[in-house]
């Protein structure tokens, strides 16, 4: 039984991007390496202030979910003092929820998708990418070249197609 529930749901790493259109997704992977070119021969000051914002960007996850608390808040307040028709919007936005948590698909994925919002994942590889650059791997992987290769960079530092 665990296995076929399994089978039936995809795997939290690609249960967005697999419900990304492809062209969206090669959008977003390619801001992510025209940001790694940025800063593949910056300073180390640069690439820190780069992982500061990275610290702070929302991922599609934490989008959704203050998106969805917020709806389901919305719908609370105006069921209570405007017209209990309304309390079918956090029921409608729960089933989403659950939908999401699922399948990874709901309705504002698309569209938050297209505005370049990343998974975590997505969010990562940037992350560990600019701290091969930064050296930080050097210790662990022998040099920064091996790093680089780790994490999806070509040996000389620059950011590969395929990343």
């Amino acid at each position: 039984m665990k296995e076929g529930l399994q089978a039936m749901l995809p795997s939290t790493a690609r249960r967005v991007p697999d419900h990304t259109p492809e062209h969206v997704e090669q959008q977003i992977t390619q801001k992510t390496v025209e940001n790694l070119k940025c800063f593949a021969s910056g300073s180390p000051e640069a690439i820190r202030e780069r992982l500061a914002q990275l610290d702070a960007e929302w991922d599609i996850e934490r989008t959704l979910e203050a998106n969805a608390s917020t709806l389901a808040l919305i719908g609370l307040a105006l069921g209570a003092f405007v017209s209990k028709k309304f309390l079918i919007l956090p029921g409608i936005v729960a089933g989403f929820l659950l939908q999401h948590a699922l399948q990874g698909w709901c309705p504002p994925l698309p569209v938050f998708r297209r505005m370049g919002i990343r998974t975590s994942y997505e969010i990562e590889q940037e992350r560990y990418a600019l701290k091969a650059f930064k050296g930080d791997f050097g210790d662990v992987a022998g040099d920064v070249a091996k790093s680089a290769a780790a994490v999806g960079l070509k040996s000389n530092g620059r950011p590969s197609a395929e990343l």
